[in-house]
């Protein structure tokens, strides 16, 4: 039988965090981890977005523990009182679920002058996990799922010297290139916690071909071409609804027989249920991860090991 959202054990008394749980595959894993019992940390920019979030939420399961934090991943000020806001209200965190992301826009730098798609999709959740770790190494086996896609196929090497492409940008490749940091980061992140001996553990997810409104936002942003506006024809036909694919995420993160490491995505690429599919170790992997490793924590100025993450680490 495909697993599904019925699958998910019960959640009672776990925290779980997830970022962009104001719409789409974000607002489907809030749903679903909420109606399991777990107390659900919706992370969004978006304020007015965050409470329509909310009250679905709540419509479809009335007795669910929510709690709205703001957070705009393309700040770390932001990032850092976000997190803030959850260490000072929950001793421990036991799920996060580095969910959010914008796809192919025109080129522009965050709050903090780095390159919108990789600050915003990678650079943030960096920062976000890392002043989350104490809380996360706490918990009995916290999971941190972060998402990936496709598209990481066809990026190429992060250059350490050209971070934030001034050289030279394609709106594109850009996404490529910080879907695959985030692919490196969920396997990078695992490896660190299986050096120091803790039971969390890192898994990372993508949702395949899923109609949300991260293709039509890329159209309406101007940046994604004409590649763009066929991306937003082909699923709005033929995609997933963000329901079906939401799975891979939320069986990374809660199915007990998951481990760190794994990637759970749909059985046919783009379509399917939830599987866990076989990651490809291709070479030069574990320089990619170091050099991801170096530029995060240059870029940032947070270091993912040590005193701002955690002495275990």
């Amino acid at each position: 039988m495909a697993w599904t959202e019925r699958d998910i054990p019960d959640l009672s008394g776990r925290t779980a965090v997830v970022t962009g749980a104001n719409g789409g595959l974000g607002l489907q894993t809030a749903l679903a981890l909420a109606g399991a019992g777990a107390h659900v940390v919706l992370a969004a920019r978006d304020p007015a977005k965050i409470a329509a979030a909310e009250e679905r939420i709540r419509v479809r399961h009335p007795s669910a523990s929510l709690e709205v934090v703001p957070l705009d991943l393309g700040d770390l000020s932001s990032v850092a009182a976000a997190a803030h806001a959850v260490l000072a209200r929950h001793e421990q965190v036991d799920l996060l679920v580095n969910n959010a992301g914008v796809m192919a826009m025109p080129q522009r730098t965050t709050a903090d002058g780095f390159e919108e798609q990789f600050g915003v999709n990678h650079l943030g959740h960096w920062a976000l996990t890392a002043h989350l770790l104490p809380a996360l190494l706490r918990a009995p086996a916290a999971r941190v799922v972060t998402v990936t896609s496709t598209a990481r196929h066809r990026a190429g090497r992060l250059d350490p010297a050209d971070v934030h492409l001034e050289r030279g940008y394609g709106a594109w490749s850009a996404y490529a290139r910080s879907k695959m940091a985030n692919l490196h980061f969920g396997l990078g992140l695992q490896q660190r916690f299986a050096a120091a001996g803790v039971r969390a553990s890192s898994l990372v997810a993508h949702p395949g071909l899923t109609n949300t409104d991260l293709q039509a936002r890329a159209v309406r942003e101007g940046g994604a071409g004409r590649v763009g506006t066929f991306f937003e024809v082909l699923t709005a036909r033929s995609g997933m609804s963000p329901f079906e694919g939401a799975r891979p995420q939320l069986r990374a993160a809660t199915d007990p027989r998951a481990r760190g490491g794994e990637l759970y995505a749909p059985r046919y690429g783009s379509h399917g249920p939830a599987v866990r599919r076989r990651i490809l170790r291709w070479r030069g992997l574990q320089e990619q991860i170091h050099t991801l490793w170096q530029v995060s924590e240059r870029e940032t100025g947070i270091p993912l090991e040590g005193p701002a993450a955690s002495a275990a680490l």
